[in-house]
């Protein structure tokens, strides 16, 4: 089988690569992304592509699968550029596979897509996905669901998953996503010496760590499934889980309060996690993950909890991998003082 992947130097991508190109099943891989490493893996090739300009056309052609993973976090004082990355260039993606005659595609949706919902219980894949209107990520996430449910009327040929994850942890991206959540402000120290963790109430999510999801997408790529897939590990995370990863005693603080000082520091262009990206993980549901388990015969390695400790340690650590995106050091923190407003 013939693999193409977008996004493939990113955090999921450079784990699903890996899982593909150890499957005996897949004989060639082709990686796209728009800034090339020197990170080699084999039966990878590497092509500069940007979904949102590139002609994908020729690139997809001879194509089993595609697994469009290529996204773009920031800049959230920008809606219209995330929107031409994640909304533009995905419907391109989408209409490229259409055009080079693809038999399936791979999608990475997300548990952001979803409305809100109740976090006592767990939701299937029925759940609406109409997402939380204040936030570029959660509207991104809700819009692409509709169109992929146009693209898959009009083309009924084409086998579409659509995989649901949580927060995607793992060691070597723990810089990236400090910069696209924390930012430049957050220094690299050992957080798990911290001896507090912030207890905010209805603060409860899920995770998986990224070799786990790469497994999902591997399954979604090379099998006969369709459809959605919820993909989370457990336990849902919650303080006690927080309070456990980072070995801290939990501290309650209002959720008021956090809002405020996210607000505050996004207004200041410190922070580049948005207010309206705090208020979406309060109201995310918790995911029911027996259709992936059954159907697309997935089964996660790790606990929630051991893919937050690895996060944990390589934020601590400063690690990072040869990727651009995942680089530890990306000229530093002046530069992202500079460049946090399109990152």
């Amino acid at each position: 089988m013939r693999i193409v992947i977008t996004g493939a130097t990113g955090n999921v991508g450079t784990s699903t690569v890996r899982a593909l190109a150890a499957d005996p099943a897949v004989t060639s891989l082709l990686c796209l992304a728009r800034r090339t490493p020197d990170w080699q893996v084999p039966k990878a090739e590497w092509a500069r592509a940007d979904v949102a300009e590139t002609d994908l056309v020729p690139l997809l052609r001879g194509a089993d699968a595609v697994i469009h993973l290529a996204w773009a976090f920031q800049p959230t004082h920008d809606a219209a550029a995330t929107w031409r990355t994640n909304v533009t260039g995905s419907t391109r993606v989408f209409s490229a596979v259409a055009a080079a005659g693809v038999p399936a595609l791979v999608h990475a949706s997300s548990v952001g897509a979803y409305s809100p919902g109740p976090k006592d219980r767990a939701v299937d894949e029925s759940w609406p996905t109409d997402g939380w209107p204040g936030a570029s990520y959660t509207r991104e996430k809700a819009y692409l669901e509709r169109v992929l449910d146009a693209f898959e009327a009009r083309n009924p040929g084409c086998r579409v998953v659509r995989l649901r994850p949580g927060f995607i942890f793992k060691r070597e991206a723990a810089q990236e996503q400090r910069r696209i959540f924390g930012g430049p402000l957050v220094p690299t120290v050992d957080v798990r010496r911290l001896p507090v963790v912030p207890d905010v109430p209805g603060l409860r999510f899920q995770v998986v760590a990224a070799e786990d999801a790469a497994e999902a997408y591997r399954l979604a790529a090379l099998g006969e499934a369709r459809g959605p897939f919820n993909i989370a590990a457990e336990p849902p995370v919650g303080t006690p889980e927080l309070a456990e990863a980072l070995d801290a005693r939990p501290v309650r603080v209002p959720a008021t309060l956090v809002r405020t000082a996210v607000a505050a520091g996004w207004h200041l262009n410190l922070v580049p996690a948005s207010p309206g990206l705090f208020d979406a993980v309060l109201r995310l549901p918790i995911m029911d993950t027996a259709r992936a388990r059954t159907e697309l015969g997935w089964t996660p390695r790790r606990s929630a909890v051991e893919a937050l400790q690895e996060f944990f340690a390589g934020l601590s650590a400063g690690e990072g991998m040869d990727t651009p995106p995942l680089a530890a050091r990306t000229g530093g923190r002046v530069r992202e003082f500079l460049t946090s407003r399109r990152l």
